[in-house]
């Protein structure tokens, strides 16, 4: 990969793009003046520092997520303006006609006014109140007075303008509908099915700010204790260099082939998507690069940049984090974390594989060319020279999935192990180049070596101080999200909603699992349109996964509770890519300058296969390793190894087929039969109950007939492109 190339294409880009981009990566405000600029970045790294603080010397879990939501707090407050500084939103701009002395004298994307700083002081200390009165309330028995009403009122509406601030008007708005419900729940006009008895004021403010089930409950639990360490381990891994070198290691390796840099960008994000838990931070970071490549060699802009949505998206589904979601779904459902991990693993590599073949198949049909090698690093050099960074990941997988550590203890071992990388790797890259320099004998005898080395030891560490408040900046949003959440699933416990949804989704289904099914996958989608994926997972677990498997069972299905938990997070995620809404879609289009709605329905082409996945994995479960559910409800998981390798060639073989299908390209070009009957062929071996039940075959020989079908068919078009091009070779080979 030419990094001539890459700069001029960045240089190519307008101020607005830049600024878009900075945007997504560390929020909206810039500010200029160097006091602000001091305490935010103190802010984010005594965060950074206080989280790694408790991860080694634990404290009580209250404590924690209190200053957790303190720091969350406050920056955003002192980080996101009240309003879009370009486009002021109508409140906005009435606000400062009734009261010109509001209106800002600058740009709010480079001042901070007062008022933010008080809204930011304030919503801090009304999160840390209960940290400096906990010995009061625990003498009234958790149970506060007035002034916890007015301090907890206080949080909650600050909480929501911090959310509507960070993450846009939906969390916000849906939280306001909850709270609604809360006190209104008992009206007339309420439906019977969704009636409750009510909840008085200050037992609301109490249930939401006191207990540890509301906004400090599970989720801002999870943010505190897990995801702030393993966001802050990718922050560290970014800095140290490791971002760029999956990049260059997936050019070198793709980059000459058919469709090329399309394939790289589908390998880079998932290996980007390993640390990252953001689909946005994931294209901003990979996109950069991989998308001017990808129109370099005749993708159109908007393909390009589907692709690199499409692969960005996918990888909040790559464990070990998911979004945040593994930890979160391991703390409601009450499993290990690494079953989590297990359960999601095959459904994300498979999904990646197929998005692999399926720009392998739009480089065929577009025929596009390869980036001359050349034009690309040396293969072996670039994974050699950068090989130390996978020093840290191994110490994360071997913790997690060897030595089967907690995750706190693994990812706090991993960024100990990158911390010590960071502050070697640039002393020893420059003793080299000294040497290198005192061999060739243009080496300066005056050069102070130890002043070189001491520099470079320098610049480490201003690497980690950049990682700390990277990685502090990152979880700003998922903060406030996870404790507006918060407010949801107190809401539903309170009122006991979920009960009522289940009998309300029954009614509107009539009981069909599939139009439930079906009614889940569109709620989450709409959902996800405006919630970032963590908040809509927690929203979607609380309400809807209880449906699934209680439906389901009402229909004499056995869904297991991950598999319906990992349904709802599936189509969380897939919204990031949904027009009109796709945040990631409108940031690929900015660094690929085409129209963001086109980007985001190609996108969303490409991500039908992933569509598919959670109603495949809900029938049937042995694509998410378990072999079925015990009567006391614990999992029963898959262990036979030639089973789990049948399972998984299975289904990415089907996943390839749907793909062509989709694609309407396998060796040749497909007539509508052809594609039709790759669909039927992925539907027999997803499914091959349907197939079984009618006509008492073994599911072994529906799925094997299904992959010779498959193959005779890939044999019959290659044969046919070969007579009609005359070549005696397929591309399909050629580029394999």
């Amino acid at each position: 990969m030419s990094s001539d190339n890459t700069a001029a294409d960045g240089a190519a880009q307008t101020e607005e793009e830049r600024d878009f981009i900075a945007e997504a990566e560390s929020g909206p405000r810039s500010p200029e003046n160097r006091i602000v600029v001091a305490v935010i970045t103190g802010l984010c790294v005594a965060w950074s520092l206080f989280q790694l603080f408790i991860a080694e010397v634990p404290v009580e879990s209250r404590f924690a997520r209190s200053w957790h939501l303190g720091f969350a707090l406050a920056l955003v407050f002192l980080t996101f303006p009240a309003y879009d500084y370009r486009n002021p939103a109508l409140w906005a701009r009435t606000l400062h006609r009734v009261f010109p002395f509001l209106r800002p004298k600058r740009s709010n994307r480079t001042f901070v006014p007062i008022t933010d700083m008080i809204l930011a002081v304030v919503a801090a200390g009304s999160s840390l109140f209960f940290v400096v009165y906990q010995d009061d309330l625990q003498a009234m028995g958790g149970l506060g007075g007035t002034r916890e009403v007015i301090v907890g009122t206080v949080l909650i509406v600050l909480l929501l303008e911090a959310a509507r601030r960070a993450l846009g008007v939906a969390l916000s708005a849906i939280c306001i509908v909850f709270i609604i419900y809360a006190f209104m729940g008992s009206e007339s006009w309420v439906p019977d099915i969704l009636r409750y008895r009510g909840t008085t004021y200050e037992f609301f403010i109490f249930e939401m700010y006191l207990t540890d089930t509301s906004i400090f409950g599970v989720p801002l639990g999870v943010s505190t204790s897990f995801v702030f360490l393993f966001v802050l381990f990718g922050s560290l891994l970014d800095r140290a260099g490791a971002g760029k070198y999956f990049i260059d290691v997936a050019f070198s390796g793709l980059g000459h082939k058919i469709g090329g840099p399309a394939k790289a960008a589908v390998v880079a994000s998932g290996l980007s998507g390993l640390v990252s838990g953001s689909s946005i931070a994931n294209v901003v970071t990979t996109g950069t690069f991989t998308i001017p490549l990808m129109k370099k060699v005749r993708l159109p802009a908007y393909k390009a940049g589907a692709v690199e949505v499409a692969a960005s998206t996918n990888g909040q589904l790559m464990p070990p984090i998911m979004g945040a979601a593994a930890f979160i779904m391991a703390d409601i459902i009450g499993i290990p974390y690494l079953d989590v991990v297990r359960a999601a693993l095959f459904p994300a590599v498979i999904s990646y594989m197929a998005l692999f073949y399926v720009v392998h198949l739009e480089a065929l049909k577009l025929n596009l060319r390869p980036v001359s090698k050349s034009e690309l690093p040396p293969m072996l050099k670039t994974f050699v020279n950068g090989s130390h960074y996978l020093i840290p990941l191994t110490v994360l997988i071997w913790f997690l999935v060897i030595e089967k550590r907690s995750p706190i203890f693994s990812a706090l071992t991993a960024i100990e192990a990158l911390v010590v990388l960071i502050l070697v790797q640039r002393p020893i890259i420059a003793y080299l180049a000294l040497g290198a320099h005192k061999r060739a004998g243009s080496l300066d005898p005056e050069t102070r070596v130890g002043a070189i080395l001491w520099v470079a030891f320098l610049d480490g560490v201003l690497d980690i101080w950049h990682g700390l408040i990277a990685g502090a900046r990152s979880m700003m949003s998922v903060g406030v999200a996870t404790a507006a959440a918060g407010i949801i699933v107190g809401v539903v416990s309170t009122t006991g909603l979920t009960g009522r949804f289940v009998n309300l989704i029954g009614t509107v289904s009539g009981g069909n699992v599939s139009v439930m099914l079906i009614l889940t996958a569109v709620t989450s989608l709409i959902l996800g349109m405006g919630l970032p994926t963590t908040a809509n997972y927690i929203l979607m677990a609380t309400l809807t996964a209880p449906v699934i498997v209680e439906l389901g069972g009402d229909a004499g299905l056995v869904f297991p509770i991950i598999a319906a938990h990992l349904f709802v997070f599936y189509f969380g995620i897939l919204a990031d890519d949904t027009p009109p809404v796709g945040l990631a879609a409108y940031a690929a289009a900015a660094i690929a300058k085409s129209d963001p709605i086109k980007t985001g329905i190609q996108g969303f082409t490409y991500d039908i296969r992933t569509a598919i996945l959670p109603f495949v994995f809900l029938f049937n479960t042995e694509l998410l390793m378990i072999s079925g559910v015990a009567a006391n409800g614990d999992i029963i998981w898959l262990n036979d190894p030639i089973g789990i390798v049948w399972v998984f060639v299975v289904a990415l073989i089907a996943m390839f087929a749907f793909a062509a299908f989709m694609q309407g390209y396998f060796a040749d070009k497909c007539n509508w039969a052809e594609r039709i009957f790759l669909l039927l062929l992925a539907l027999a071996m997803f499914r091959p109950a349907l197939i079984t039940n009618q006509i008492g075959l073994e599911r072994e020989i529906i799925q094997g007939i299904g992959l010779a079908l498959w193959a005779a068919m890939y044999f019959y078009q290659k044969r046919r492109k070969q007579k009609r091009d005359g070549d005696g070779d397929s591309p399909v080979v050629a580029a394999a």
